[in-house]
């Protein structure tokens, strides 16, 4: 061949691109819905009421009711030795309750085991991989095995472009780093598109930006299924759940919206001042104001001001009169907001008993395991 032919041939030859390294993650911002990825309308999913889980007689579980409702994310949080994992040992079909009901769309743990489990896809906090298979061996092993109706290619196809594996499919799952196991755990979870998805420490032992991106798929998954995620990262629950049940000692000791529970303090009347004067004058003015049951002066931040923290009765708004002693005493406020705890705040303070427990009903008509004793 002619070295003129041969150039003519490697300049119509397209370059062809280095493939893509899939262990370097690429960067994503933080999760918002796209068109067509509203939540679905609310419906209660998860309902749970009055369980109970002995062993002898200690009380693993005491009476604890809650729902979740679809398109919801629930924060499940406890210290060691709570009853979490209990919890959701009842809850996916392991162990049976010694009493209350689990029912998971309408359907009760006792009476339908099978049907509530084809509807719950679960990640344990170890995976449950077989390192030797390739990725896409496995999860067509998991779609055996849960017996799905759906059609294998589409279905496996879209579950690993969701998670991110698409890249690695064919790779052994041995030979994939810490984050992409992770998400073939995720992966088999999601295998015959379970309406609930239970997730234990699912960023366990992930790198920053590996977090933020389990993160942005666990958002997206919530969008039109219910989620449980079980973790001890407060900052996790924060930034991604809906709700948050925290459990002590076997019962329920903070149940509330992520948002409620985190400026709970603020609805029951603590405030932090930022007020132009010295210490002096503004403990002065302050001292006589009635409904003020603690003031402490946080110091200065800011030349020719004081930070104050105020603390009014329960039930009392002191706002208006705050803001009317201060201005008659020509003391000017630069700064007044609620003053919030963090999540981590509230869980210490909830599982330190500091906490007032939210109300729970009287355990109902005991219905006991089947195969087990009352």
């Amino acid at each position: 061949m002619e070295e003129k032919d041969r150039n003519e041939i490697l300049q119509e030859t397209p370059e062809q691109p280095e493939p893509a390294e899939p262990e370097t993650m690429q960067e994503q911002p933080e999760f918002e819905p796209v068109a067509g990825e509203e939540k679905t309308p609310p419906h209660v999913v998860v309902e749970i009421k009055n369980l109970v889980k002995r062993y002898g007689s200690k009380a693993a579980v005491n009476n604890i009711s809650f729902q979740v409702k679809r398109g919801e994310i629930l924060g499940f949080l406890g210290p060691n030795g709570a009853g979490k994992s209990t919890t959701m040992n009842i809850l996916t079909g392991y162990i049976s309750s010694t009493s209350g009901s689990v029912k998971v769309c309408g359907y009760d743990i006792l009476d339908d085991p099978d049907e509530v489990k084809k509807r719950i896809g679960y990640l344990p906090e170890n995976p449950p991989l077989y390192m030797d298979m390739t990725v896409t061996e496995y999860l067509e092993f998991v779609y055996d095995l849960k017996k799905v109706k759906i059609n294998r290619q589409d279905h496996l196809k879209d579950i690993l472009a969701l998670v991110g594996l698409t890249q690695v499919k064919g790779r052994l799952i041995k030979n994939l780093s810490k984050g992409y196991k992770q998400r073939v755990g995720l992966a088999q979870a999601l295998i015959g598109n379970p309406e609930v998805l239970i997730l234990d420490e699912p960023t366990v032992g992930l790198d920053p930006k590996q977090i933020i991106e389990i993160r942005n798929v666990i958002k997206r998954l919530g969008l039109n299924r219910t989620v449980i995620l079980s973790t001890h990262i407060l900052q996790e629950v924060s930034a991604i759940c809906d709700h948050v049940v925290i459990i002590n000692n076997g019962r329920i000791a903070a149940m509330d919206s992520t948002e409620n529970l985190e400026r709970g303090t603020g609805r029951s009347g603590k405030f932090t001042l930022r007020i132009a004067g010295d210490e002096y004058q503004v403990k002065n003015a302050l001292s006589g104001l009635q409904g003020v049951k603690f003031i402490d002066v946080l110091g200065v931040r800011e030349a020719g001001t004081v930070d104050v923290y105020i603390e009014s009765v329960p039930e009392v708004d002191i706002r208006k009169a705050l803001f009317d002693t201060l201005a008659q005493k020509n003391l000017p406020i630069y700064m007044m907001k609620p003053f919030e705890m963090t999540l981590e705040d509230v869980f210490l303070k909830a599982t330190s008993g500091d906490m007032p427990v939210p109300e729970e009903k009287e355990p109902v008509a005991e219905k006991t395991a089947k195969g087990s004793e009352k």
